[in-house]
């Protein structure tokens, strides 16, 4: 179950008015299938999109969450794995740690929130926060009040401002140190725990040329939930292939690719036209954005032509530019080099988005 998948499936479920409950792990310990941050939906139904714990503990957490929607309170639990045997809820899952998890009501009363903000962030194109409060000893921030950000100001709150403005500056810092984490904040002698979940969407791919070749590599990387797009400028190959698991799907002239995608949006592009002309097109356009992972069809010879005749153009690609595009996975076939093409996009973008290390 990818983010996109778990996002539609809140769109289906609210426009069918139904009560659901949502799941974010707070806290960890030891080795733990998810860390902070983590999220699941369920529905009244104990119906559940996303995953927490690789199977083994949802179907608790879809009775919790039925005792949540009965209640409209929200509830915190605990699963302590690291002393798993066949005694203990009687999985023997054996994976030896402990997961914290917090549980809030999502109904038409509340407007879905705070997911319905969170869905809008993890549709757009920019890292946001979701500051939940999970324990408190006073009055002034109530567990379940929290708030949702967009850019400099908010998608959504709840909780009084002061409250609310006391919150901000560690959400910034989670934002910009670009990992979720739990914090005590202290306001006019009272204390609560808060998390400050990452909101990070899933990325934006360019795949450029639409042979049968392209299909595996946007089955593989629709599996992994990002958001592609493809581009060709022959009808025909578009209409060959299957690429109905893409968002969008382009057909124009190579050179106007810029004029009618934003490509700044994109965290990586794979160049597979099998023409010289269209893909010295798409790089010359590639060499104007950020875009830090650019993937190109064909041997090394190939990719040294194609930049030296794009002179200043070429220069800007260096280092950026992977030909032959793919890990070294070795098989043969369009599947087995799709497979390399999207490892190796993968470990750029997780490369790309992990915070950096201080000395």
């Amino acid at each position: 179950m990818t983010p996109t998948q778990m996002l539609e499936c809140f769109d289906r479920w609210r426009a069918d008015g139904q009560p659901m409950t949502l799941a974010v792990v707070y806290d960890t310990e030891g080795s733990t299938y998810s860390k902070a941050g983590a999220q699941m939906l369920i529905n009244g139904d104990g119906d559940f999109r996303g995953m927490l714990s690789g199977g083994c503990l949802e179907g608790d957490l879809a009775e919790r969450a039925r005792q949540v929607i009965a209640s409209g309170q929200c509830q915190c639990v605990t699963y302590d794995l690291a002393h798993d045997d066949e005694e203990l809820w009687g999985l023997g899952v054996g994976c030896d740690g402990l997961m914290r998890i917090f549980l809030m009501p999502l109904t038409a009363d509340n407007d879905y929130q705070p997911f319905a903000a969170i869905a809008r962030a993890l549709a757009g194109d920019t890292d946001e926060v979701a500051a939940s409060v999970i324990e408190t000893n006073g009055t002034r921030l109530a567990v379940g009040a929290g708030f949702v950000t967009d850019g400099a100001g908010l998608a959504w709150q709840s909780g009084a401002d002061a409250a609310i403005d006391s919150l901000l500056p560690e959400a910034l810092a989670a934002r910009e140190a670009g990992l979720s984490q739990r914090a005590t904040i202290r306001l006019a002698g009272e204390s609560a725990s808060v998390l400050f979940s990452l909101l990070r969407p899933a990325p934006r791919i360019l795949v450029l040329g639409g042979g049968l070749d392209a299909g595996p590599v946007v089955r593989f990387a629709a599996e992994l939930g990002w958001r592609i797009t493809v581009q060709d400028h022959r009808p025909a190959y578009l209409e060959k292939a299957d690429f109905s698991l893409a968002e969008q799907v382009h057909c124009l002239p190579p050179d106007s690719l810029a004029e009618k995608v934003k490509l700044a949006r994109y965290s990586a592009a794979i160049v597979m036209s099998h023409h010289l002309g269209s893909d010295r097109a798409y790089l010359r356009q590639l060499a104007a954005t950020p875009i830090s992972y650019i993937g190109l069809l064909g041997p090394r010879h190939r990719r040294k032509r194609l930049l030296d005749e794009l002179g200043a153009e070429g220069h800007a690609l260096a280092g950026r530019v992977h030909g032959p595009a793919g890990l070294d996975l070795g098989g043969s076939g369009p599947a087995s080099i799709a497979l390399s093409i999207v490892a190796q996009m993968h470990a750029h973008i997780v490369a790309a988005s992990r915070p950096a290390i201080p000395d």
